[in-house]
């Protein structure tokens, strides 16, 4: 009986075996597509659009297009392009859907999508739109529709942010709304933003020597700082920086120095680091003028920071399309190829004005560094 049983056991271990083998072999179907037919986009109902820029959420153009059958019941995706040429040298895609062929851009979409095309604004230009047809998160298989073109008058979109230093070891103490001098922002990291200058420990305890940095002038939220709670933090040379609302909801701690004297101060709003050096400004010079000179402006005289003698400045002048530079009293001229933000040099180019408004500008003779921060944009 038990060699029986062993036997049938035997039997039974090789049809597994073969059961096995035989359940490797794949003769599931493979996924398959035909080639693909492009969408349509029909005709616009307009052929000019004025963008308001006091009512960006209000409705611009509205895309409709044939779907496109890839011979699969698959979801196929759609990317809304634009371009400033009909050949989509450097397309801009301004949304995406998926599973639908209708799409309503507002008027600050089509603002954006416009300037990202390169678009000059407050001028009449003709942008091209398309739409791209793919399947899955890889976009494949992609195929384009016709193109359709429209004239568009945009309105400018300052895309940048600005900040201001407030605290008992700055300029303005901690007064929010005390002509709080800004920090200065890279031109080619819009994330990375310097400021270099006087800073004071004043009367040498734990709490003096302190400062955050402010969204808005006058306003406390959103205030960026560290990451230890105040009373807590003690100062750094680096570390990491916290943000109320940004990162939390109760106010960070504070920034410091440890005692009066120049310092180089960088904080980078995307890897959320910053770090406080000391600076060594002995042979700097110090200007007793400057002046802000050209196309775009009456030559006018800046005001010296009576804080840092090294920092200058002029309110609410009003700057139109053109350029500028700074004019110092011993007759150099500071400038730049780049508009509102960057590193002027003795003899450099002039800083280009491309949009007419009242500006803030800010001028550090330590650095050369210069910030144009628009007040109506």
């Amino acid at each position: 009986m038990m060699k029986t049983l062993k036997q049938l056991s035997a039997f039974s271990i090789i049809g597994l075996v073969l059961l096995f083998l035989s359940s490797c072999d794949d003769n599931s179907d493979t996924f398959t597509i035909t080639a693909p037919n492009a969408p349509v986009l029909a005709d616009l109902q307009i052929t000019q659009i004025e963008l308001d820029a006091a009512n960006t959420g209000n409705p611009a153009i509205a895309l409709n297009w044939s779907e496109s059958d890839y011979g699969q019941p698959t979801a196929v995706n759609y990317a809304i392009q634009f371009s400033m040429d009909e050949a989509f040298t450097a397309p801009v895609t301004a949304t995406s859907v998926t599973g639908r062929n209708d799409i309503t851009l507002s008027v600050g979409e089509v603002n954006s999508a416009a300037g990202n095309a390169g678009l000059n604004p407050f001028e009449w230009g003709t942008l091209y739109t398309r739409v791209t047809a793919s399947l899955g998160t890889q976009q494949s298989e992609p195929i384009t529709s016709n193109t359709l073109q429209f004239d568009v008058y945009p309105y400018y979109n300052y895309v940048f942010k600005d900040y201001y230093l407030v605290g008992n070891g700055t300029a303005p103490g901690w007064d929010n709304n005390a002509n709080n001098p800004p920090l200065f922002r890279d031109a080619d990291n819009p994330n990375l933003y310097y400021y270099t200058g006087f800073f004071t420990k004043g009367g040498g305890d734990f709490n003096d020597g302190r400062f955050k940095v402010l969204e808005s002038r006058g306003l406390w939220q959103p205030q960026w700082g560290v990451t230890d709670n105040e009373g807590d933090d003690v100062i750094k040379t680096e570390g990491d920086i916290a943000g109320n609302p940004t990162t939390q909801s109760n106010d960070p701690g504070r920034f410091g120095v440890p005692s009066d004297g120049y310092y180089q101060f960088t904080i980078n709003f995307s890897t959320k680091k910053y770090t406080m050096t000391p600076y060594d400004a002995s042979g700097a010079t110090t200007f007793s003028g400057m002046s802000i000179q050209g196309s775009s402006v009456a030559t006018t005289a800046m005001t010296q920071l009576s804080f840092d003698g090294h920092i200058w400045y002029t309110a609410g002048i009003r700057l139109t399309p053109g350029e500028v530079s700074f004019l110092t009293d011993t007759g150099a001229t500071w400038g730049s190829d780049s508009s509102f933000s960057g590193v002027a040099t003795n003899g450099g180019a002039s800083i280009p004005v491309i949009v007419e408004d009242d500006y803030d500008v800010w001028f550090n003779t330590l650095t050369g560094r210069y910030i144009l921060i628009p007040l109506n944009l």
